[in-house]
């Protein structure tokens, strides 16, 4: 599961948080300030970390999936995370702004020997031009942007989480479907999920099928979905099949 690190426990980060929690991030949120990095305001979270940023920052380390929003307080505090980030391995690195503080810390940057083909690739100020002003409406902003990122990159970028019960992976598409081959979903004992094969009634039938195949021990099936027929059910024109492949495991 793809982590995304928030530095910063202000306003936007509360707003993001609550959004993001509901797209299946690995939630982690870093800030100095004990006011604003605990556990009572951001239970949502995989973990809260009450540290210097560059502290924090260098004992999470590094992943090729990590997602970072970079909403501090100051862009001094901006200009140590990015830079910090910058050196290390990341999906996605956005920060918030206005173009007056965004141009200093790229400025900055670029006197620290940061070429300017990384610098463009810094979403900032990050989130889609959608106009939002107020933290919840810069939240959505910021939470579609990751989406669109996570969707151009595909799946497989990141593996299914560790941990026992059936895992669900799309083998093949035919027709119109809302996720292509290797798209997975790990369904877990308790009927908890982590990742999608679609939504909706389909993906509901999925999880059954998982959660069926794990009561009868475990093992391997593939089966195949019509998305046309739950698509016609509501109305709509797109649909399609696709074959999934259940694969029990115990860690």
């Amino acid at each position: 599961m793809e982590r995304l690190i928030l530095c910063g426990g202000g306003h936007v980060s509360l707003e993001l948080a609550h959004i993001a929690a509901r797209l299946e991030f690995e939630l982690i949120v870093i800030d100095d300030r004990a006011e604003f990095a605990n556990v009572a305001r951001f239970p949502m979270a995989a973990q809260v970390i009450c540290a210097p940023f560059l502290e924090a920052l260098e004992a999470l380390g590094s992943r090729a999936d990590d997602y970072y929003a970079i909403l501090t307080r100051g862009h001094a505090f901006d200009k140590e995370c990015l830079e910090h980030v910058l050196r290390g391995k990341y999906a996605y690195v956005g920060m918030i702004g206005s173009r007056t503080k965004v141009a200093a810390v790229r400025k900055a940057l670029e006197e620290a020997g940061f070429s300017r083909e990384i610098l463009d690739g810094v979403d900032a100020p990050i989130g889609l031009p959608i106009g939002g002003q107020t933290p919840a409406e810069i939240a959505v902003s910021i939470a579609a942007r990751l989406v669109q990122v996570r969707a151009a990159l595909g799946p497989g970028l990141a593996p299914p989480p560790p941990g026992p019960g059936v895992l669900c992976t799309i083998v093949e598409k035919r027709g119109s479907a809302p996720r292509g081959v290797g798209a997975w979903m790990l369904v877990r004992p308790d009927g908890t999920c982590a990742g999608t094969v679609g939504g909706g009634a389909v993906e509901h039938q999925v999880k059954l099928d998982a959660l069926a195949l794990w009561a009868r021990g475990g093992g391997e099936a593939v089966k195949e979905y019509d998305l046309s027929h739950a698509a016609a059910e509501l109305g709509m024109v797109c649909g399609g099949r696709v074959k999934v492949r259940l694969q029990s495991r115990e860690k």
